[in-house]
């Protein structure tokens, strides 16, 4: 399981002041008011900075950082990454899992088969899809609802699926 998560990239400068606009990756851009550290990836080096303002700008959230007052200071932090750690992640409830605790895990068929790996979820508008990668290199898209997920354990890296018919001939 991962320690940080990606909640948003800086895609430039806002004002003149040292904030920066910044590209939500999380579903729920208003986190970013409860937030007080983040850190910055991606760039030459990884700093852990102070949040020190938040507001929202259509699909883009400003914040401003302590450590910078200057439209100079955070000119070079465009395409860096902001990342929090995982116990300054929203409380899932049970069942629920961070997308990036899903892939990577192995994937089991209820009578012990090995299927593959988690490469991917896709969101669509119905559920979650998981992609998975067999041993072959063939990709098997898995729905994420109960008659085919039948167990997820990110803690042990497995997830056990009823592999329904059709599924790996799609």
């Amino acid at each position: 399981m991962v320690d940080r998560f990606r909640v948003g990239i800086i895609t430039g400068t806002h004002g003149l002041g040292g904030e920066v606009k910044v590209l939500p990756t999380t579903d729920d851009p208003q986190r970013f008011k409860d937030l007080k550290s983040v850190y910055l990836t991606g760039g030459r080096d990884e700093k852990k900075l102070t949040v020190s303002s938040v507001k929202f700008a259509g699909r883009f959230v400003i914040v401003g950082f302590a450590e910078y007052g200057s439209i100079e200071d955070v000119e070079k932090l465009r395409g860096t990454n902001i990342e929090i750690d995982r116990k300054d992640a929203v409380k899932l409830k049970e069942g629920q899992y961070f997308i990036p605790d899903i892939i990577g895990l192995k994937v089991i068929e209820t009578d012990g088969r090995d299927i593959g790996t988690v490469t991917d979820v896709m969101e669509t508008g119905a559920n979650k899809v998981y992609v998975t990668e067999t041993p072959e290199g063939k990709e098997i898209l898995l729905p994420a609802i109960p008659e085919c997920i039948k167990e997820i354990n990110p803690e042990e890296g497995y997830m056990r699926i009823y592999l329904m018919p059709g599924l790996e001939d799609l």
